[in-house]
């Protein structure tokens, strides 16, 4: 049938199209009714041609208009409250149990817990829901994982020294002890191994300002076996805001540590502290400096030895490596400053070290050693008998003192 206002129909598709994207669903209800009512006899069929809405909504928009319509949603609303489609946790009252079941950190130890051993990504859930009688889509899924409070979240190391009960305290005591040495004008580094790195045309994280597409090239792949490796061994003086980096090529051992730390001393600590009496080291509770190594009491004997310093060592509790001055003051910053360069030899390596400065005044002196340190090396109930350490009464196993013989 042939319309009776085809020009009219026109105007009302020009008028619909231009502002039909900003219209929510009610405003496109009441536009299209008022529209229809302004033709009179078959304004209804003659809109609903001209913009495609059905007729049943176009006459409740009518109805609406003329506040006859006690189904009319209340101000600020598109629709009556409970109307729409529910959603689907309430349709489906097993829907979040079971999600919760998948997600669950208990079900970790769970064999029969289907994610146990993969990443759970919205699309996996979603795909588990559904072989469970839950079907739901990946958005719905990862809808339903926020709305209960789940986060992404990575691995944090905290489980060792976190819980422990006199973490806060050995803390203090670390602190008190390190401004009792500075102000008594005696040296306190912090100590630690940085992460050993490749040597070679290796991918090294983090990018740097190239001429466009003359970026470095590396190797495409990582195989540490047979590669040459890297040992940074660091020393950062507190007081002065300086270091000292042995770059080692050998093994990181208590031998090589000491041995640093003797280096520093000979080099510039020596030098910075000429009455120095004593020396005051806060260091992680593992690696090459742990608190359990008998190798590192050993050579902390022979290093007091040779420099007639009384050391006194601290150790932060385990798994609180973070806290140590080294990390975020020096180790930070060689890391920043060698971002996206692969570390293609000893001496590019060295030289990014010792070319590491920071607005606050850090200056590092980065050497290579080039000694040979075995692993496994044991040390004898004697040879441990003669080391004159001095444990606190505060934990003694973190906090003691190594005199030099003969004093």
């Amino acid at each position: 049938m042939a319309s009776r206002y085809p020009d009219s129909e026109k105007a009302v598709r020009a008028r619909y199209e231009r502002i039909a994207s900003t219209l929510d669903e009610r405003g496109r209800r009441l536009f299209v009714a008022n529209e229809a009512v302004q033709f009179g006899y078959g304004g209804v069929d003659a809109v609903h041609r001209a913009t495609g809405v059905s007729e049943g909504t176009i006459r409740r928009g009518i109805v609406e208009l003329g506040g006859l319509d006690t189904r009319s949603p209340p101000p600020g609303r598109l629709r009556q409250p409970g109307a729409g489609r529910k959603k689907m946790e309430d349709r489906d009252p097993g829907l979040i149990p079971a999600l919760m079941r998948l997600v669950d950190p208990v079900t970790r130890g769970d064999p029969e817990s289907p994610l146990l051993w993969t990443c759970k990504s919205a699309p996996k859930l979603a795909s588990e829901l559904g072989k469970a009688g839950h079907p739901v889509s990946p958005d719905t899924a990862l809808r339903l994982l926020k709305e209960q409070g789940f986060t992404m979240q990575g691995t944090r190391k905290v489980l060792e020294g976190e819980d422990h009960p006199d973490r806060d305290a050995q803390f203090k005591r670390i602190h008190a002890e390190v401004l009792g040495f500075m102000e008594d004008g005696q040296p306190v580094i912090s100590v630690d191994t940085k992460k050993k790195e490749l040597v070679g045309a290796f991918t090294n994280r983090g990018r740097d300002w190239h001429p466009k597409a003359n970026g470095p090239e590396v190797l495409t792949y990582d195989f540490p076996n047979g590669v040459p490796k890297a040992v940074p061994y660091g020393i950062y003086d507190l007081a002065r805001n300086d270091g000292f980096v042995s770059v080692g090529t050998s093994a990181d051992t208590a031998e090589f540590s000491t041995a640093t730390i003797g280096r520093w001393w000979k080099y510039m600590g020596k030098a910075a502290y000429p009455e120095a009496k004593s020396l005051l080291i806060t260091a992680d509770g593992g690696g090459s400096n742990g608190y359990r190594l008998r190798l590192w009491r050993l050579c902390l004997q022979r290093l007091a030895n040779e420099t007639g310093l009384a050391i006194t060592v601290a150790h932060f509790p385990p798994g609180t490596s973070k806290w140590n001055k080294i990390e975020h003051r020096m180790f930070s910053l060689i890391s920043m400053n060698w971002r996206g360069r692969p570390l293609v030899s000893y001496e590019t390596i060295v030289q990014l070290i010792a070319s590491t400065k920071s607005a606050k005044g850090l200056t590092i002196r980065c050497e290579l050693d080039e000694g040979t340190y075995v692993k496994g090396r044991r040390v004898s109930d004697e040879e441990l008998d003669a080391v004159r350490i001095e444990r606190w009464e505060f934990h003694g196993e973190w906090n003691y003192t190594i005199r030099p013989d003969g004093t």
